[in-house]
């Protein structure tokens, strides 16, 4: 049918081009029935996050009640009021807002060095390091033999330090650089050789800024697991003065939840008099909604700005070489 279309239209001296030929029905069907599913999967998507912010926003007392959708039947702020109110919450945050940063910026510095002088060929140990390292992905010692070293031998119990020192260095994301730098022409290193630049020259003018993409996909992994992270708070931090002064946000939160758990708990029994009263009960789920929220915000801030390099980053460090 296309052929005897394309004869005729050179017979008319018309370009074939200009011939529309119909699409089959399968060719109008596949974007529309994706489009649908693709609409369905982002709704199932975005409804939990819609619904902890709606719960967030619900008075107390009625979050207790439940049925809430996508927003809230009686608009109240007591929630958030209470977080924000408290002084100790911003302590919390510039600890872990400082620590992340820390973390993030040594991690990138310093794995990504490994990673430079593990992907030159060159280097006689390379591959005798690079087991070692990766044989510490597959074994742990565990929490005890961890604690004692970090908290007992290190010295770091009750010191801001034992929030950065562990994390300096991470394996996975030394060969996910190593996979990218390796991937690289090796004709820019062999360049700054000739004019005299040293492996520490070329690593800072040459390979660290060619490695944007995969730099900032393990710096959002490292942002998001460090802003995350509150077991070290609970590990090495004792209570009284050290643990108000150096607990994180995620730590501090839980706590919160754990209290507002007691007080849902007490206000299941409560008279209807005693629940009027905003000060003497404070609902589990609506705090709950309040405390992730407040937690999501600073990545989801983030994200939007690392994400053209995320995808990228991935492929081209799991891919090269």
């Amino acid at each position: 049918m296309r052929a005897s279309k394309k004869q005729s239209a050179a017979t008319l001296n018309i370009p074939a081009d200009a011939i529309i030929v119909p699409k089959k029905r399968q060719d109008v069907v596949f974007p529309i029935v994706n489009a649908i599913i693709l609409i369905i999967l982002m709704a199932i998507t975005l409804y939990p996050v819609i619904n902890t912010v709606a719960y967030s926003f619900s008075d107390d007392i009625d979050a207790l009640r439940g049925g809430i959708t996508v927003y809230p039947r009686v608009f109240s702020l007591h929630s958030y009021d209470k977080l924000i109110n408290d002084s100790q919450l911003y302590r919390a945050f510039l600890v872990t807002a400082s620590k992340t940063i820390i973390i993030t910026v040594l991690n990138l510095v310093l794995t990504s060095m490994l990673a430079f002088a593990l992907s030159r060929k060159e280097y006689p140990l390379r591959k005798p390091i690079t087991i070692i390292l990766v044989l510490t992905m597959y074994f742990n010692a565990g929490i005890i033999p961890t604690f004692l070293w970090v908290g007992k031998k290190l010295g770091l119990m009750n010191v801001y330090w034992v929030y950065i020192i562990p994390c300096m260095f991470s394996c996975f994301n030394m060969i996910v650089l190593r996979t990218y730098i390796a991937g690289l022409p090796e004709a820019l290193v062999e360049s700054a050789r000739i004019d005299g630049a040293s492996d520490f020259r070329t690593f800072w003018q040459i390979i660290f800024p060619l490695c944007t993409p995969v730099l900032a996909t393990v710096a959002l992994f490292v942002a998001v697991g460090s802003w995350n992270s509150w077991f070290e708070t609970k590990l090495y931090i004792q209570k009284g003065k050290n643990l108000k002064a150096l607990q994180t946000l995620q730590y501090y939160l839980q706590s919160q939840l754990q209290t507002a758990g007691n007080s849902g708990s007490n206000a299941a029994g409560a008279t209807a008099d005693a629940m009027k009263n905003k000060d003497a009960v404070t609902s589990t789920v609506a705090f709950r909604s309040a405390v992730t929220v407040v937690s999501s915000i600073p990545i989801l801030v983030v994200y939007p700005f690392l994400q053209k390099y995320f995808v990228t980053g991935m492929v081209l460090g799991s891919v090269k070489g």
